[in-house]
């Protein structure tokens, strides 16, 4: 009979990085000091792989509205949201992330991730899915939860979207997903392409605002807003792990849509409820997201100044002016090399191998924050130039 854990083996792909030195994973943040910078190893380096947009996981006000939660709440629920776990605050958290965003209402879960396998629900078997090939792993696992017919469509290819849209039965219920801002690419998703096609074919529009709900759009509710398109969007994802600064997520729709996903979601009934100082900490945050759209200008400004450097540097950076880039420097040993390269310059980068990017396409992903300072941003850049130079990066191009 064969051993069951013969299969857990590390991929030879990451196996090979150990033995070089230059294994990227997993590597332990001693210290936040704050100012968009972090201590590892023993040393102070610029964190440039957070997705912490609007540099609120630091602010004062979060951490004291959490520590007050803390005190009043304790440190966990003990019970699923839909039994004993369900606090004031998040009911409240719930409401006021629902106005905000545009929606009836909302439904708070612990973690990002379980927003998005919660919508597994709504993938019935007589539905018809049609998702953008790079959308994040998360929901591609609710896709697999559910049971409609996954079909994908080549990246914001509106002309394959526009063909299986036509392709879908009359008696389909057909729905299409997309993230608004990605989280690999730091690139929109082309919204007022699939909101136009999804209204001729009466589709349903869902999209994951992960990396896009408080930082884009005139007040931060995300690329929906950003394009003026809030109305065309069904249902919407959110977490709490990037702009936000904390832990946490939630999804956002019709009243008769939550109330469903309260009672047929698994992610979200069999799991305990987001802790009371999250929860608070969401709620400061919401708050912060609304009043000082300046951090948004302070993130998109050094976003420009990191994009702008980088396409002068000669890489092909597409267009997006987003905090988030990603090089290709080669397959995963290059870009590892790539990675801790930046780290012996001082810059804490990303390295993305598959399965977060697909086969053959290794990057190193930078993100700047609202934290990161003009000369912080010339660091990364000057670090980069460094690196591409010794590793010679640019010239095999």
């Amino acid at each position: 009979m064969p051993d069951p854990f013969s299969k857990c083996r590390v991929p030879q792909e990451i196996a090979g990085l150990v033995a070089p030195g230059v294994y990227p994973f997993y590597l332990p943040v001693e210290e936040r000091p704050g100012g968009g910078e972090v201590v590892v190893g023993g040393r102070r380096v610029l964190m440039a792989g957070s997705n912490d947009y609007l540099a609120l996981s630091d602010d004062p006000r979060l951490k004291e509205a959490g520590a007050d939660a803390l005190r009043r709440f304790g440190a966990g629920n003990s019970g699923s949201r839909v039994l004993n776990g369900t606090l004031v605050l998040h009911q409240r958290l719930e409401q006021e992330l629902a106005e905000f965003l545009g929606h009836e209402a909302a439904m708070v879960v612990s973690t990002g991730y379980q927003a998005n396998l919660s919508l597994g629900a709504l993938f019935g078997p007589r539905d018809v899915l049609l998702a953008d090939r790079h959308i994040h792993a998360s929901l591609l696992d609710a896709a697999r939860l559910g049971q409609a017919r996954l079909r994908r469509f080549r990246h914001n290819d509106m002309a394959q979207l526009g063909a299986l849209l036509e392709a879908a039965g009359p008696d389909d219920g057909v729905l299409v997903l997309t993230e608004g801002m990605f989280s690999v690419g730091g690139d929109l998703c082309d919204l007022p392409g699939i909101a136009k096609l999804a209204a001729r074919h009466g589709a349903r529009v869902v999209i994951d605002s992960a990396h896009d709900a408080g930082l884009l759009g005139a007040g931060g509710r995300g690329a929906a807003e950003h394009y003026g398109l809030q109305p065309a969007v069904d249902v919407q994802t959110v977490t709490f792990s990037k702009c936000f600064g904390t832990l946490g997520g939630a999804v956002a729709g019709p009243r008769h849509v939550i109330d469903y996903l309260r009672h047929s979601a698994r992610a979200a009934l069999f799991s305990a409820s987001l802790p009371p100082a999250c929860t608070a900490a969401a709620l400061a945050a919401l708050h912060i997201i609304r009043t000082e759209p300046e951090r948004r200008r302070a993130a998109l400004t050094a976003a420009e100044r990191l994009r702008s450097g980088l396409v002068a540097l000669g890489f092909a950076i597409p267009p997006g002016g987003t905090p988030t880039v990603s090089l290709q420097v080669g397959d995963a040993l290059e870009c590892s090399r790539f990675w801790a390269g930046l780290l012996d310059e001082g810059v804490f980068g990303n390295v993305m191998l598959p399965p977060g990017v697909p086969e053959g396409k290794a990057l190193i992903r930078l993100s700047v924050t609202a934290a990161h300072t003009g000369a912080q941003v010339d660091r990364v850049l000057g670090a980069v130039a460094a690196v591409a130079g010794r590793l010679g990066t640019l010239t095999r191009r």
